[in-house]
C-alpha cells in the first residue's frame, strides 16, 4: 500500500496531573527532542508542529473534597477539552495527529475528538493496563487508570468530553497485563476484547494484529493510544507504571508497521514518557523510533 501523505500535527499535553508521580510533563519535550519532527519529516511527510496545551502545575491545582475518588478531575477535564479543541480544529484541516503526553489521561481529550473524525471509529489501546476504573472502584483514584471507562460514559462529570462515547465493539486493547481485580470483572462485563501478553506470546504478533483489525473490520477511522509502559522495561524504563514482561521493540514494530500498511489510523497518542526515571532518554528515543513505523516508516 503507498504510503499516506496527509499531513501530520504534533501536539504536546505536558501533564502529570492524572498520577501521583512527578516528570511525566517532561515527557513532550523528551520526544521532541529525540527528534520527532526531523524524523517523521525524513520519511517524506509534512509535520506542523502546534506546540503544547496549555496545563496548570499541580501546585495551582485546589485540593477538592470532592474529588478524593478522582484526584484533580476538573483541571484534568479542562486540558483535555482543549486539546479535544485543538485536535477537531486538525482533523478539519485534514491532518492526522501524534499527540504526546504527559499521562494517559490525556487520551480522554485526543479520542474523544478522534471519534468525530467519522461515524465508525475505532479505538486500538496499547498499555501494560485497562485504565478502567471509576470513582467507585478505583483503588489509587488517579485519573489516568480511569480514561477507558470514562470514555465510555462510565465516569461522572467533569470527565466526559463532548458528545460521542467510544462503544466496547470498537476497541481492542493489546499488551494487558497489570488489572486491578474490581477492573477485571469490569472489562469482562463490558465485552471489550482484551489481547493479553501470554495471547501475544502464544500466536505471535503477526497474527494479534490481523486479529486486532478483523475485529476493527467496519471502522472507517483508528485512533491508536500507546503507552510506553506497553513495552518491557528494559526497552523503555523511563516510565512511571513499569510492568515487566512487555513488548519488545519488534512486537511493538510490527504491529505499529501493520497498522500503518492498514492505512485507517488517523491518530496516535504517545504517552507516559517520564525523562527523571529514563537513562540517557532512551524511552524517548524508541518512542520517535515507534511514531515513524505508525506513519509509514519502512524498511525499504
Amino acid at each position: 500500500m503507498a504510503q499516506d501523505q496527509r499531513p501530520v500535527c504534533i501536539v504536546g499535553v505536558p501533564m502529570d496531573l492524572g498520577q501521583n508521580r512527578r516528570g511525566v510533563d517532561m515527557g513532550p519535550s523528551a520526544i521532541r527532542y529525540a527528534g520527532l519532527q526531523k524524523r517523521l519529516q525524513s520519511i517524506g511527510l509534512e509535520v506542523r508542529d502546534a506546540g503544547n496545551v496549555s496545563v496548570p502545575v499541580i501546585e495551582e491545582v485546589p485540593n477538592l473534597p470532592e474529588e478524593s475518588r478522582n484526584h484533580n478531575a476538573s483541571a484534568i477535564a479542562a486540558v483535555c477539552q482543549r486539546l479535544h479543541d485543538t485536535m477537531r480544529a486538525s482533523i478539519q484541516a485534514g491532518e492526522r495527529q501524534v499527540v504526546l503526553g504527559g499521562d494517559h489521561s490525556i487520551a480522554l481529550g485526543s479520542i474523544s475528538a478522534a471519534l468525530y473524525r467519522s461515524d465508525r471509529v475505532g479505538v486500538i489501546w496499547v498499555d501494560a493496563h485497562g485504565d478502567f476504573n471509576t470513582p467507585e472502584i478505583t483503588p489509587s483514584g488517579n485519573v489516568h487508570g480511569m480514561v477507558v471507562a470514562a470514555l465510555m460514559g462510565r465516569c461522572p462529570p467533569p470527565l466526559r468530553i463532548g458528545e460521542r462515547l467510544l462503544q466496547p465493539e470498537r476497541m481492542v486493547m493489546i499488551a494487558t497485563r497489570d488489572l486491578d481485580p474490581a477492573e477485571k470483572v469490569a472489562i469482562r462485563q463490558a465485552g471489550i476484547k482484551v489481547i493479553t501478553m501470554r495471547e501475544i506470546d502464544e500466536d505471535g504478533m503477526a497474527a494479534v494484529a490481523r486479529s486486532t483489525l478483523d475485529v476493527l473490520r467496519d471502522a472507517e477511522a483508528i485512533h491508536v493510544s500507546f503507552d510506553m509502559d506497553s513495552l518491557d522495561p528494559g526497552v523503555a524504563p523511563g516510565v512511571g507504571t513499569p510492568v515487566s514482561g512487555g513488548l519488545t521493540i519488534r512486537e511493538a514494530h510490527l504491529l505499529l508497521e501493520t497498522l500503518a500498511d492498514d492505512g485507517r489510523v488517523g491518530s496516535f497518542d504517545l504517552v507516559e514518557v517520564n525523562p527523571i526515571l529514563d537513562v540517557y532518554n532512551r524511552t524517548a528515543q524508541v518512542a520517535v523510533d515507534l511514531a515513524a513505523s505508525i506513519f509509514g516508516q519502512r524498511i525499504i
